[in-house]
């Protein structure tokens, strides 16, 4: 027994398997259809391009809707925005 105890001592504990840290995606639908836009275009978009891309009518209600859903994605480090009003995935 006391020969089988130590050899089990001796085996090491597994690594344990951390995931990617990501970031927190709100659950809001709107959200994971602009993640999925930016996912099938690969240059950085405006609020405005976006809704076009959302289908979405280019009203100051919806350019600011999206703005701000653009800008908590920023803060929440899921986008960037190398400029001003344009806002894209960030480089892996």
């Amino acid at each position: 027994m006391r020969i089988t105890r130590k050899t089990l001592l001796d085996i090491p504990a597994p690594a344990p398997t951390e995931e990617p840290a990501r970031p927190d995606v709100p659950d809001h639908p709107a959200y994971h259809q602009i993640l999925t836009t930016f996912a099938d275009t690969a240059k950085p978009l405006r609020a405005r391009d976006l809704c076009q891309a959302l289908d979405l009518p280019i009203v100051p209600k919806n350019t600011e809707g999206i703005r701000s859903k653009l800008k908590r994605l920023v803060t929440r480090g899921i986008l960037t925005e190398p400029e001003p009003g344009l806002f894209a995935q960030p480089c892996p």
